[in-house]
């Protein structure tokens, strides 16, 4: 997989298309994105006393439905893998060819 937790992302598909934010997990093919994919699941009460509640979280969005902001650019682009100079692979855009953090 070519994101990693803390990247920036935006969703280019699905009833989210457009939004942005960052990656908080990452699941086998799926990643959870903060602020998109919002659902509302419903708690039985927990205990005697407690009462049930309706709380939103954020589900996983598959990687695919996702594409990588650009950090020159801030556009979404395609991640590619390079070698540098000293022989570590690393990441870069494939639109400005820069390296991504």
């Amino acid at each position: 997989m070519k994101l990693k937790k803390g990247d920036k992302v935006t969703v280019i598909c699905g009833k989210d298309k457009g939004k942005e934010g960052k990656i908080t997990k990452i699941l086998d093919n799926k990643v959870i994105v903060e602020g998109v994919n919002i659902v509302k699941k419903h708690l039985k009460p927990k205990n005697n006393n407690g009462t049930g509640e309706i709380v939103e979280r954020e589900n996983p969005i598959h990687v695919s439905n996702v594409m990588l902001i650009d950090p020159k650019t801030k556009k979404p682009t395609r991640v590619g893998k390079t070698i540098d100079n000293k022989g570590n692979k690393i990441r870069i855009s494939k639109k400005s060819n820069e390296k991504i953090d």
